[in-house]
């Protein structure tokens, strides 16, 4: 049913803001909040995956958007976004949901 849900929901075509980031995840939060958007859970998940992978490094205090262009940026979740949107089995997510106890905190709420 999730699958099924995010299948319908078109990827905007028309992007017209630069939107300043300091995380991946922000950048997520912000384009969820633009767009009127869920992003997918394995999209969620990848966000979250990506500023762990900062931790520790010399541009960990960086902003985002001065190392990446924010179109880029958010060119680049939507094409991720894409991809997880039609391209997941139902079975793939069953199985990672069941091996993640806390699967919900990334999965966003159905926007209506």
């Amino acid at each position: 049913m999730y699958q099924d849900y995010m299948k319908e929901i078109k990827i905007p075509t028309i992007r017209g803001s630069i939107i300043p980031f300091n995380t991946w995840q922000e950048l997520a939060k912000s384009i969820k909040q633009l767009y009127k958007q869920p992003l997918h859970y394995l999209t969620n998940r990848q966000m979250k995956q990506w500023d762990k992978a900062r931790i520790d490094t010399e541009q960990e205090q960086v902003p985002m958007d001065t190392l990446l262009h924010p179109a880029k940026a958010e060119a680049t979740i939507w094409l991720i976004e894409e991809i997880h949107r039609q391209n997941t089995s139902h079975l793939f997510l069953a199985k990672i949901w069941s091996n993640d106890p806390l699967y919900h905190a990334f999965v966003d709420p159905f926007i209506q």
